[in-house]
Protein backbone atom coordinates (compact mmCIF):
# COMPACT_ATOMS: atom_id res chain seq x y z
CA UNK A 1 0.00 0.00 0.00
CA UNK A 2 1.13 3.51 -1.13
CA UNK A 3 2.66 4.85 2.53
CA UNK A 4 0.57 8.55 3.19
CA UNK A 5 3.16 11.35 3.83
CA UNK A 6 2.14 14.87 5.03
CA UNK A 7 4.53 17.25 4.38
CA UNK A 8 5.20 20.17 6.29
CA UNK A 9 7.72 23.51 5.18
CA UNK A 10 7.56 27.26 4.23
CA UNK A 11 10.60 28.87 1.97
CA UNK A 12 12.06 27.98 -1.31
CA UNK A 13 14.47 25.77 0.47
CA UNK A 14 11.97 22.90 1.15
CA UNK A 15 10.34 22.80 -2.30
CA UNK A 16 12.51 20.56 -4.20
CA UNK A 17 11.89 17.88 -1.44
CA UNK A 18 8.22 18.63 -1.41
CA UNK A 19 8.04 18.80 -5.65
CA UNK A 20 10.10 15.05 -5.88
CA UNK A 21 8.14 13.69 -3.35
CA UNK A 22 5.19 14.60 -5.27
CA UNK A 23 6.37 12.72 -8.65
CA UNK A 24 7.77 9.81 -6.42
CA UNK A 25 5.47 7.13 -5.85
CA UNK A 26 4.21 8.53 -2.18
CA UNK A 27 1.00 9.77 -1.30
CA UNK A 28 1.43 13.75 -0.40
CA UNK A 29 -1.79 13.61 1.36
CA UNK A 30 -1.65 17.18 3.06
CA UNK A 31 1.04 20.12 3.22
CA UNK A 32 1.48 22.31 6.56
CA UNK A 33 3.09 25.60 6.13
CA UNK A 34 2.90 28.97 7.55
CA UNK A 35 0.27 31.71 7.45
CA UNK A 36 0.43 34.05 4.63
CA UNK A 37 2.48 36.70 5.50
CA UNK A 38 2.08 40.61 4.20
CA UNK A 39 4.80 41.16 1.93
CA UNK A 40 6.69 44.08 0.07
CA UNK A 41 5.84 47.96 0.43
CA UNK A 42 1.88 47.69 -0.01
CA UNK A 43 2.00 44.74 2.47
CA UNK A 44 0.12 42.61 0.20
CA UNK A 45 -0.86 38.43 2.18
CA UNK A 46 1.12 36.50 0.05
CA UNK A 47 1.49 32.85 0.52
CA UNK A 48 4.55 30.62 1.10
CA UNK A 49 6.59 28.86 -1.82
CA UNK A 50 5.82 25.76 -0.11
CA UNK A 51 1.94 26.47 -0.16
CA UNK A 52 2.38 28.23 -3.89
CA UNK A 53 3.65 24.16 -4.70
CA UNK A 54 1.28 22.30 -3.32
CA UNK A 55 -1.66 24.40 -4.76
CA UNK A 56 -0.45 23.76 -8.09
CA UNK A 57 -0.51 20.02 -7.68
CA UNK A 58 -4.25 20.55 -6.10
CA UNK A 59 -2.69 19.46 -2.50
CA UNK A 60 -4.59 20.04 0.56
CA UNK A 61 -2.64 22.77 2.73
CA UNK A 62 -2.89 23.51 6.16
CA UNK A 63 -1.46 27.02 7.73
CA UNK A 64 -1.95 26.82 11.50
CA UNK A 65 -1.00 29.91 13.55
CA UNK A 66 0.40 27.98 16.49
CA UNK A 67 0.53 24.23 15.62
CA UNK A 68 1.09 23.56 19.26
CA UNK A 69 -2.44 24.52 19.56
CA UNK A 70 -3.81 23.37 16.72
CA UNK A 71 -2.54 20.44 14.97
CA UNK A 72 -5.72 17.85 15.30
CA UNK A 73 -6.69 18.27 11.64
CA UNK A 74 -3.09 16.82 10.61
CA UNK A 75 -3.52 13.61 12.54
CA UNK A 76 -7.19 13.29 10.75
CA UNK A 77 -4.93 12.81 7.21
CA UNK A 78 -3.84 9.39 9.08
CA UNK A 79 -0.04 9.67 7.70
CA UNK A 80 2.15 7.22 7.81
CA UNK A 81 5.05 9.93 7.51
CA UNK A 82 5.73 13.24 8.70
CA UNK A 83 8.34 14.81 6.75
CA UNK A 84 9.47 18.56 7.23
CA UNK A 85 11.90 20.82 5.76
CA UNK A 86 12.45 24.55 7.30
CA UNK A 87 9.01 24.54 8.30
CA UNK A 88 9.59 27.50 11.51
CA UNK A 89 7.65 25.86 14.01
CA UNK A 90 8.04 23.41 17.16
CA UNK A 91 6.16 19.91 16.70
CA UNK A 92 3.77 19.34 19.85
CA UNK A 93 4.45 15.62 20.94
CA UNK A 94 0.92 14.32 19.97
CA UNK A 95 2.26 15.25 16.46
CA UNK A 96 5.76 13.74 16.32
CA UNK A 97 4.07 10.37 18.29
CA UNK A 98 1.22 9.55 15.53
CA UNK A 99 2.91 8.54 12.32
CA UNK A 100 3.73 4.92 12.01
CA UNK A 101 7.40 6.32 10.92
CA UNK A 102 7.90 9.38 12.85
CA UNK A 103 8.49 12.98 12.28
CA UNK A 104 11.73 13.53 10.32
CA UNK A 105 13.04 16.64 9.28
CA UNK A 106 15.67 17.83 6.63
CA UNK A 107 18.20 19.85 8.35
CA UNK A 108 20.78 22.13 6.70
CA UNK A 109 23.65 21.80 8.35
CA UNK A 110 26.16 18.80 9.62
CA UNK A 111 24.71 18.11 13.32
CA UNK A 112 25.22 18.96 15.71
CA UNK A 113 26.60 21.61 14.38
CA UNK A 114 24.57 24.70 13.79
CA UNK A 115 21.17 23.70 15.26
CA UNK A 116 18.51 26.41 15.21
CA UNK A 117 16.71 28.40 12.51
CA UNK A 118 19.68 30.27 10.41
CA UNK A 119 22.49 27.14 9.64
CA UNK A 120 22.77 28.10 6.58
CA UNK A 121 23.88 31.93 7.30
CA UNK A 122 26.47 30.93 10.23
CA UNK A 123 28.01 28.28 8.55
CA UNK A 124 29.49 30.95 6.10
CA UNK A 125 29.93 33.70 8.80
CA UNK A 126 31.92 31.59 10.82
CA UNK A 127 33.66 30.68 7.84
CA UNK A 128 33.53 27.19 7.69
CA UNK A 129 34.84 25.20 4.70
CA UNK A 130 32.33 22.78 4.35
CA UNK A 131 28.49 21.96 5.84
CA UNK A 132 25.58 19.32 4.54
CA UNK A 133 22.30 18.16 4.85
CA UNK A 134 21.34 16.02 7.71
CA UNK A 135 17.93 14.29 7.87
CA UNK A 136 17.25 12.97 11.18
CA UNK A 137 14.26 12.11 13.17
CA UNK A 138 12.43 14.99 14.91
CA UNK A 139 12.25 15.29 18.83
CA UNK A 140 10.99 18.05 21.23
CA UNK A 141 14.52 19.65 21.81
CA UNK A 142 15.55 21.98 19.12
CA UNK A 143 17.33 19.65 16.54
CA UNK A 144 18.43 16.37 18.94
CA UNK A 145 17.03 14.33 17.30
CA UNK A 146 19.12 10.75 15.74
CA UNK A 147 20.61 11.39 12.80
CA UNK A 148 19.69 9.05 9.50
CA UNK A 149 21.49 10.40 6.82
CA UNK A 150 23.85 12.76 6.27
CA UNK A 151 26.15 14.21 3.25
CA UNK A 152 28.82 16.35 3.71
CA UNK A 153 28.78 19.70 1.11
CA UNK A 154 31.61 21.83 0.43
CA UNK A 155 31.55 25.82 0.96
CA UNK A 156 33.27 27.57 -1.33
CA UNK A 157 35.74 30.59 -0.87
CA UNK A 158 33.17 32.70 -2.86
CA UNK A 159 29.81 31.49 -1.90
CA UNK A 160 27.08 34.08 -0.35
CA UNK A 161 24.28 32.10 1.69
CA UNK A 162 22.09 32.69 -1.92
CA UNK A 163 24.42 30.35 -3.58
CA UNK A 164 25.39 27.54 -0.76
CA UNK A 165 21.43 27.55 -0.12
CA UNK A 166 20.86 26.73 -3.33
CA UNK A 167 22.71 23.67 -3.62
CA UNK A 168 21.99 22.65 0.05
CA UNK A 169 18.16 22.70 -1.10
CA UNK A 170 18.99 20.38 -4.15
CA UNK A 171 21.11 18.09 -2.23
CA UNK A 172 18.49 17.68 0.51
CA UNK A 173 15.91 17.04 -2.04
CA UNK A 174 18.69 14.05 -2.80
CA UNK A 175 19.36 12.63 0.17
CA UNK A 176 15.45 12.42 1.44
CA UNK A 177 14.63 10.26 -1.52
CA UNK A 178 17.14 8.13 -0.74
CA UNK A 179 16.44 8.16 2.59
CA UNK A 180 12.54 7.20 2.89
CA UNK A 181 12.33 3.85 1.25
CA UNK A 182 15.63 2.74 3.88
CA UNK A 183 13.68 4.10 6.59
CA UNK A 184 10.10 2.24 5.47
CA UNK A 185 12.16 -0.65 5.14
CA UNK A 186 13.80 -0.92 8.01
CA UNK A 187 16.52 -0.06 7.32
CA UNK A 188 18.36 2.24 9.21
CA UNK A 189 20.05 2.25 12.51
CA UNK A 190 19.56 5.77 14.25
CA UNK A 191 22.35 7.63 15.37
CA UNK A 192 22.33 9.29 18.20
CA UNK A 193 24.19 12.94 17.87
CA UNK A 194 26.94 14.06 19.88
CA UNK A 195 25.12 16.50 22.47
CA UNK A 196 27.93 18.20 23.71
CA UNK A 197 29.18 18.91 20.23
CA UNK A 198 26.52 21.01 19.67
CA UNK A 199 26.46 24.54 18.41
CA UNK A 200 23.41 26.93 17.84
CA UNK A 201 22.55 28.89 15.19
CA UNK A 202 19.84 31.47 16.10
CA UNK A 203 17.86 33.91 13.65
CA UNK A 204 19.80 37.00 12.39
CA UNK A 205 19.35 39.66 13.71
CA UNK A 206 20.28 43.69 13.43
CA UNK A 207 23.23 43.47 15.05
CA UNK A 208 24.59 40.38 13.27
CA UNK A 209 23.93 42.37 10.48
CA UNK A 210 25.59 45.64 11.46
CA UNK A 211 29.48 45.59 9.91
CA UNK A 212 31.89 46.25 12.71
CA UNK A 213 35.02 47.16 11.01
CA UNK A 214 37.33 46.54 13.74
CA UNK A 215 37.06 43.23 13.13
CA UNK A 216 39.47 41.67 10.32
CA UNK A 217 39.36 41.53 7.10
CA UNK A 218 38.43 37.98 6.65
CA UNK A 219 35.45 38.11 9.43
CA UNK A 220 34.39 41.21 7.37
CA UNK A 221 34.48 39.60 4.12
CA UNK A 222 32.43 36.41 5.64
CA UNK A 223 29.85 38.85 6.89
CA UNK A 224 29.07 40.03 3.63
CA UNK A 225 28.47 36.82 1.90
CA UNK A 226 27.08 35.15 4.76
CA UNK A 227 23.93 37.68 4.35
CA UNK A 228 23.73 38.19 0.67
CA UNK A 229 21.21 37.84 -0.54
CA UNK A 230 19.43 38.26 2.87
CA UNK A 231 18.79 40.11 5.19
CA UNK A 232 22.22 42.21 3.62
CA UNK A 233 25.16 43.42 5.71
CA UNK A 234 25.10 47.18 6.46
CA UNK A 235 27.61 50.35 7.73
CA UNK A 236 26.66 53.94 8.00
CA UNK A 237 28.00 57.09 6.33
CA UNK A 238 27.34 60.30 7.42
CA UNK A 239 24.44 58.62 9.43
CA UNK A 240 22.54 57.31 6.55
CA UNK A 241 22.40 53.81 5.84
CA UNK A 242 24.39 52.00 3.13
CA UNK A 243 23.62 48.22 2.53
CA UNK A 244 26.81 46.41 1.22
CA UNK A 245 26.25 43.17 -0.94
CA UNK A 246 29.60 42.62 -2.04
CA UNK A 247 33.06 42.81 -1.36
CA UNK A 248 36.25 41.13 -2.02
CA UNK A 249 39.67 40.99 0.05
CA UNK A 250 42.48 43.10 -1.17
CA UNK A 251 45.69 42.03 -0.47
CA UNK A 252 47.03 45.78 1.09
CA UNK A 253 48.06 46.53 4.56
CA UNK A 254 46.93 49.91 5.90
CA UNK A 255 47.86 52.06 9.11
CA UNK A 256 44.36 53.84 8.78
CA UNK A 257 41.72 53.39 11.87
CA UNK A 258 39.62 50.82 10.79
CA UNK A 259 36.12 51.79 8.86
CA UNK A 260 38.19 54.18 7.30
CA UNK A 261 37.98 55.01 3.45
CA UNK A 262 41.66 53.79 1.85
CA UNK A 263 41.07 54.57 -1.41
CA UNK A 264 37.64 55.19 -4.18
CA UNK A 265 38.89 54.30 -7.32
CA UNK A 266 36.09 54.62 -10.20
CA UNK A 267 37.34 51.95 -11.79
CA UNK A 268 37.62 49.15 -9.11
CA UNK A 269 35.14 49.94 -6.00
CA UNK A 270 35.57 51.97 -2.28
CA UNK A 271 38.40 50.42 0.15
CA UNK A 272 38.05 49.78 3.65
CA UNK A 273 40.62 49.65 5.93
CA UNK A 274 39.57 46.04 8.85
CA UNK A 275 40.29 46.03 12.27
CA UNK A 276 44.20 43.77 11.45
CA UNK A 277 45.18 46.46 9.42
CA UNK A 278 44.16 45.01 6.19
CA UNK A 279 41.79 46.11 3.55
CA UNK A 280 38.21 45.33 1.86
CA UNK A 281 37.06 46.51 -1.49
CA UNK A 282 33.04 47.12 -1.45
CA UNK A 283 32.09 45.87 -5.13
CA UNK A 284 28.29 46.25 -4.49
CA UNK A 285 26.46 48.63 -2.57
CA UNK A 286 23.25 50.22 -1.82
CA UNK A 287 22.95 53.58 0.13
CA UNK A 288 20.05 54.71 1.60
CA UNK A 289 17.18 55.97 -1.17
CA UNK A 290 18.59 54.07 -3.85
CA UNK A 291 18.63 50.93 -5.87
CA UNK A 292 21.21 47.93 -5.27
CA UNK A 293 24.17 48.59 -7.81
CA UNK A 294 27.94 47.73 -9.12
CA UNK A 295 30.44 50.04 -6.85
CA UNK A 296 31.76 51.28 -9.69
CA UNK A 297 28.63 52.44 -11.62
CA UNK A 298 27.66 54.15 -8.56
CA UNK A 299 30.97 56.17 -7.99
CA UNK A 300 30.63 57.39 -11.89
CA UNK A 301 27.37 58.67 -11.23
CA UNK A 302 28.39 60.03 -7.44
CA UNK A 303 32.31 59.89 -7.65
CA UNK A 304 32.50 63.03 -4.42
CA UNK A 305 29.95 61.03 -2.33
CA UNK A 306 32.45 59.11 -0.74
CA UNK A 307 36.01 60.79 0.63
CA UNK A 308 39.13 59.26 1.48
CA UNK A 309 40.02 59.67 4.97
CA UNK A 310 36.67 59.49 6.19
CA UNK A 311 34.90 57.11 8.63
CA UNK A 312 32.37 54.37 7.78
CA UNK A 313 29.61 53.10 11.09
Amino acid sequence: MTKRIVFMGTPDFSVPALEQLIASDYDVVAVVTQPDRPKGRKKHLTPSPVKECATTYDIPVLQPEKIKHDYETILEYEPDLIVTAAYGQILPEPLLNAPEYGCINVHASLLPKWRGGAPIHYSILNGDSETGITIMYMVKALDAGAMLAQERVTIHEEDTVGDLHDRLSDVGRDLLLKTIPRLFAGDIEPEEQQHEKATFAPNITRDIERIDWSEPQETVYNQVRGLNPWPVAFTTYHGETVKVWAAEKVNQSTELAPGTIVQVDVNQGIDIATGDQKVIRLTQIQPAGKKRMNTIDFLRGSADFFQVGDQLG
